[in-house]
């Protein structure tokens, strides 16, 4: 679903530029979209204030800090668990993102962690100690082809 507020052109093209390096400096983007920097400057910190622009964030390469393995952790639910169980999945060791899903588990998963030991230690340690966690199914990642959170601006 599209968002209802619109953006002109160069807002797009501005956004465009912003995700392809974050650190673009803003005379750059100004002299790629044709106007002044303060201008420039102007129509960013209204695509923040939008909630178009939610942040910056330097990708750092998790091998470099020991958490080379990833893993996606489906949860199971158990009918009483409540909305709690949300907030302490946030709170596990490794957790990168947890999104609530449809259809047999209720939660997914990222977990970064160091090696399998590791996350057997999270799955059965942290984990399955929740109040509300049924069960867990874990796929290890063996190869990341593509990791991106860009969104696609055409369409």
């Amino acid at each position: 679903m599209k968002n209802e507020r619109t953006i002109d052109e160069i807002d797009h093209s501005i956004l465009e530029i912003l995700q392809e390096k974050a650190r673009v400096p803003n005379a750059e983007v100004a002299r790629q979209v044709g106007m002044a920097p303060s201008a420039v400057l102007e129509r960013i910190r209204k695509l923040e204030d939008r909630g178009f622009i939610e942040g910056y964030e330097v990708r750092l390469n998790p091998v470099e800090f020991d958490q080379g393995l990833a893993a996606f952790v489906h949860i199971r639910v158990l009918p009483h668990a409540n909305g709690a169980l949300a907030a302490k999945l946030t709170e596990v060791t490794g957790v990168q993102e947890v999104h609530q899903v449809a259809g047999e588990d209720g939660y997914l998963l990222k977990l970064r962690v160091a090696d399998n030991v590791e996350l057997g230690t999270i799955l059965r340690d942290e984990l399955m100690m929740l109040d509300g966690v049924e069960s867990t199914r874990t796929s290890i990642v063996l190869n990341t082809i593509k990791e991106t959170r860009k969104i696609d601006l055409n369409r």
